[in-house]
This record gives C-alpha cells, sequence and structure tokens, in this order.
C-alpha cells in the first residue's frame, strides 16, 4: 500500500467529513486525482460516503492498527516474551507470512497482525473473510521443545486465552466450540488455526492464527457460511452500548499478552490445567451433535472433553468415545 493512501487512511479514519479541496491539498494532488485514490480504498471495502458541497466520509470512522500502540498496552511478560511485531495494512495470510518466516529463521515470539487477508482461511480449507480495518487477523509463531504429542489440546487452551481476552474488554457470554470455534449466543465471533512445523517428535515451531470479528461490515459478512456475530453488536446490546466503539489495539494487545502468556507454560502444565475453564464455557455440552469424519459422520450427545482435549460424544448405548481435531467438524443435530 502506497504512502498516499496511508494519508488517505489518516485522514479518514476519524469518521468525519473531509473536503475534496483540502484532500487535494493535504495529498498534493487535484481533486479528480483524489476521486481515482477514493476509489482505490472503496476496492478495499471501506465505504466512502460523497455529498456534494460536503466532502467526503467514512461514516463511523475506523481505527487503524499500531503496533506501538499496542506494545505499549502488552502485560510486562508479554512485551518480555516478545521477538517482534509487524502490522500490515494488506497481506495475503497472516498465517502464512509467519509460517514463511519461521522456516527461513528462529521467529519464536513473533507476532504479525494485518487490516485486511486477500487469502485468510480456517480450518479444512475454508475461506475466512477478511475486511480492511474490520477485525482482528493474527498469527503468533511459538517454538516448543518435545513435538505434537505434547501440544495435545493446544487448540483449546488458545481458545480459554482468547475469552479471558474478550472478557477483559467487556464481551460476555464467550461460548468455545470444539475444536476451535468461539460463540456468543450460538453465533460464531471468531476462529483459531494451528499449524506446525518442524520435527513432529521434537523440536518444532507452532503458528498461532486468530481471526475475531469486531466490527464485520455487513455486505463482506453475507459471504460467511453460518450464523455470525462481532463485538461491536454485543457490545449494543449493554447499557450505554451504542457509545462503546471496540479499540482493535486494545482487544489485539489483550490477545497477544493472553496467547503469550498461555504458550510459555503450556509445555509444563498441558491442556489439564486449562480443561475446567474450557468445559465451563463449552457451547456444545450436553446438546445431540454430529461429528463428521472424513468417512462417516457419527450422532451423540456432547460430554465435554477429556485431559487431552479430545471430544467426548455418548454414543445411544451410553457408551462414551472421543474424537481427536484434525479433519472433523462437528454440529448440532438437526
Amino acid at each position: 500500500m502506497s504512502g498516499t493512501q496511508d494519508l488517505i487512511l489518516d485522514i479518514l479514519k476519524d469518521g468525519n467529513f473531509h473536503s475534496g479541496e483540502s484532500l487535494g491539498e493535504a495529498l498534493g494532488c487535484s481533486r479528480t486525482a483524489v476521486w481515482k485514490r477514493l476509489q482505490k480504498l472503496e476496492i478495499l471495502g471501506l465505504d466512502i460516503e460523497s455529498i456534494k458541497g460536503t466532502g467526503y466520509r467514512v461514516a463511523g470512522g475506523f481505527e487503524l492498527l499500531e503496533a506501538q500502540l499496542i506494545k505499549s498496552q502488552l502485560t510486562e511478560m508479554a512485551a518480555a516474551e516478545l521477538a517482534d511485531l509487524e502490522v500490515f495494512k494488506s497481506i495475503d495470510s497472516t498465517n502464512k507470512y509467519a509460517r514463511e518466516k519461521a522456516e527461513q529463521a528462529p521467529a519464536s515470539g513473533s507476532v504479525v497482525l494485518a487490516e485486511q487477508q486477500s487469502a485468510g482461511r480456517g480450518r479444512r480449507g475454508k475461506t475466512w473473510v477478511s475486511p480492511f480495518a474490520a477485525n482482528i487477523y493474527l498469527s503468533i509463531v511459538w517454538d516448543f521443545e518435545q513435538g505434537a504429542q505434547a501440544l495435545e489440546g493446544l487448540s483449546l487452551a488458545v481458545g480459554v486465552a482468547v475469552k479471558r481476552a474478550l472478557n477483559a474488554q467487556g464481551v460476555n457470554g464467550v461460548q468455545l466450540k470444539w475444536p476451535n470455534d468461539i460463540y456468543v449466543e450460538g453465533q460464531k465471533l471468531g476462529g483459531i488455526l494451528l499449524e506446525m512445523i518442524g520435527d513432529p517428535a521434537g523440536q518444532c515451531s507452532v503458528i498461532v492464527g486468530v481471526g475475531i470479528n469486531v466490527a464485520m461490515p455487513e455486505t463482506q459478512g453475507s459471504d460467511i457460511d453460518q450464523e455470525w456475530t462481532d463485538i461491536r453488536s454485543q457490545l449494543q446490546k449493554y447499557p450505554d452500548g451504542e457509545n462503546q466503539r471496540p479499540s482493535r489495539n486494545k482487544l489485539a494487545a489483550s490477545l497477544i499478552s493472553e496467547i503469550v502468556m498461555l504458550l510459555r507454560d503450556f509445555q509444563a502444565q498441558g491442556f489439564s490445567m486449562y480443561r475446567d475453564e474450557w468445559q465451563a464455557a463449552d457451547a456444545f455440552f450436553g446438546q445431540e451433535a454430529v461429528i463428521s469424519t472424513p468417512k462417516q459422520s457419527i450422532t451423540g450427545i456432547v460430554k465435554g472433553v477429556d485431559q487431552n482435549g479430545a471430544l467426548r460424544l455418548q454414543r445411544e448405548n451410553g457408551k462414551i468415545e472421543t474424537f481427536i481435531g484434525g479433519e472433523l467438524s462437528l454440529r448440532l443435530s438437526q
């Protein structure tokens, strides 16, 4: 993204009207050139409002992510563990960039954020809808010594860390859906995607990807293939919620702080330390659900998870079967 676009974004983020003349002066170009640049911003998904004789604005404004501001709001522990923090205006995928970075050199403690992803994805290859300056798209690299077996339940534990961060930002009623979704009131608020590189039996790196809907525009939200919600909608349900504008910088700092603390402690503690907190927030507990494997679909009553984070499903005969994540999906019975 060019410096000119950065400057326009910085001007328009306040949500106020700015005349074509004033924008032209700030950018050092003609009003015609201003309009062409604004059209390019609309491609990002920003809704540019234009009123003749008044100017241009993005109604409601928007908040851009700022690396230094995020760093200043990290906990002391997270700041000490941080290797670096990069914020991109646009990128194909924060997880892809973080993985490539870790493949080239030691990168444990590296954090990647983006205003927009052009090729964001969730589990099982699904597209992750990623409009500009609307949500959180975050990836963290972390090294582990003991391979994949020691990481059982990590995605669920990350869910607990995400729940804590959301609670700290005033979002109540957060639920966790096995194995990696964040829900509020039965609607998807976010998701988690873990990728591992290195030795499955020894030294490895994990890329922890987290996506959270903060202020999802309705137009882009229509592309999501399930019921969804965002933080802005949830805050508006509270007293004075109309005046609450979720800060993505504060949320990013809270997420990084909670997740880094979890990653630092997980290898020694394992998932069992987070199991009770996860189960207390289980979105499907006690309900009939269907788990789909590559070969079959199995129905049962969700009975939480075991010490390793495997799903416990009670079959018709009363027996409990367990399922480890991977290429599995879980949904409520119709």
